[in-house]
């Protein structure tokens, strides 16, 4: 059935898209108060995803000498924070953010430390298969918190809702670009630089204290079992909507390539031998994320989400298609900053399109499944990339990020029509929290 949508209506879903029109400034939203008290803290808190998966790597290769028993390690704590993460959310939902941030750090640094203790003194696989589990069960789902606040700190569930709303959507969005970013390279530059452990000790100390100082920012934490307007609405499930489902498998083309990169990137740089490589191709392919990140979340588009996710991910597969022939530091930098780049559009757009999608009670879980999805694509692509390095050379693990995008675009297009925003009576997202009513026919 197609729907109509009032000019008032129209142009307050442009606002909430992106699509046209201007935006706040970046300058201004870190200027309300009281929003660096969570968001620096949040910053060294959500380092552990990006950190996390790495940093396993490096170090179990390194004390294993193999590819694939590292990525296994590193795929189970991805398997475990993908199934684990939702319930974090609706736990914080339901009980408060400090209730579930305080023991979730406390076990992931536990676990992590386990974990690190096992690999340096030669423990059997099945070991650190064990303490990857609550170490990837245990990250802290900081991301999702920080939206909550944004929506409590601007009051985006009030009648007259906060202009920067849409800019603190788009900040966020950003700040995720960042973390995709700056943990892996910190990481590996740790790794390779310092010790093998140094990575994993770093996220483990990144977590706690930067957990802890987010949990005791308690007067911006959103009330209990309520997430803006929520209450006036019934409680549902984000995966029972499908265009959550869709941006979820969407996501998974996403993990692919971190996973294939990070480690089809290490095997490269022993290959050639220059370790040290790794860290400067790996800087490049996260340079291009991060330009396009900031450029996604300044620029005012004149054309809609959906159009710009299936474009992102064609772009995205293109490039991807092309790393596994290349054989030279010059060609493999220039090829990953490519992908990096093609990765903001589809990343930061899928954000955006599940918060139309969505209703506000439900949200934090929405944004823990697309997260989780991540890191299951993620901890997928290091297993069979970590494989095909042992066995046949580092260009074969290119081919994971191929396959994992073109099966995600191939999802995008068939089911684009599930992400559409809610209509029929329902409201759909104008930033975050806030709500504007759609008419149709």
């Amino acid at each position: 059935m197609a729907s109509t949508v009032t000019s008032d209506t129209r142009e307050s879903l442009t606002e909430a898209t992106g699509v046209t029109g201007g935006k706040a400034g970046y300058g201004q939203l870190l200027r309300t108060p009281g929003a660096l008290s969570f968001l620096l803290p949040g910053f060294a808190a959500r380092q552990p995803f990006a950190m996390l998966t790495i940093g396993i790597v490096l170090l179990v290769q390194h004390t294993t000498g193999s590819y694939g028993s590292a990525g296994a390690v590193a795929a189970v704590t991805g398997v475990s924070m993908a199934l684990f993460a939702p319930q974090s959310g609706k736990l914080a939902d339901r009980f408060g953010q400090r209730a579930v941030l305080v023991p979730g750090v406390l076990v992931h640094t536990a676990a992590v430390s386990l974990l690190v203790v096992l690999a340096m003194t030669g423990a059997p696989l099945w070991a650190l298969f064990l303490a990857a589990v609550p170490a990837g069960a245990s990250v802290p789902q900081v991301g999702p918190m920080v939206r909550a606040r944004w929506a409590t700190t601007l009051g985006g569930d009030s009648a007259t809702p906060s202009p920067l709303l849409p800019t603190a959507a788009a900040f966020e969005s950003v700040t995720d670009e960042f973390t995709f970013v700056v943990g892996p390279v910190l990481a590996t530059a740790l790794c390779t630089g310092v010790h093998p452990a140094a990575g994993l000790i770093t996220e483990a100390a990144l977590t706690l204290f930067g957990g802890l100082f987010f949990a005791a920012q308690r007067r911006t934490q959103p009330a209990h079992g309520l997430l803006s307007a929520a209450a006036a609405e019934p409680r549902v499930s984000a995966l029972s909507i499908p265009g959550v489902r869709v941006l979820a498998i969407a996501f998974l083309g996403i993990g692919s390539v971190f996973g294939g990169m990070q480690v089809s990137l290490t095997a490269f740089s022993e290959e050639i031998g220059n370790p040290g490589a790794n860290g400067l191709l790996y800087g490049i392919f996260a340079a291009g994320n991060m330009l396009a990140g900031i450029a996604m979340g300044a620029v005012a588009w004149k054309i809609g989400p959906r159009k710009r996710l299936i474009l992102g991910y064609t772009g995205l597969t293109v490039a991807a298609s092309l790393l596994w022939s290349a054989h030279s530091v010059l060609l493999l930098g220039a090829l990953g900053l490519v992908v990096g780049l093609c990765i903001a559009p589809a990343l930061i757009t899928g954000y955006t399109i599940v918060e139309t999608l969505v209703p506000a009670g439900a949200r934090t879980e929405a944004f823990t499944w697309l997260t989780g999805a991540v890191a299951l694509g993620q901890a997928a692509a290091v297993t069979v990339a970590g494989r095909l390095a042992d066995a046949h050379g580092a260009s074969t693990g290119f081919l994971v990020p191929l396959v994992g995008t073109a099966l995600a675009l191939a999802t995008l297009v068939t089911l684009r029509a599930h992400l559409r925003p809610r209509v029929a009576g329902r409201v759909t997202a104008r930033g975050i929290g806030h709500r504007v009513p759609v008419t149709v026919d």
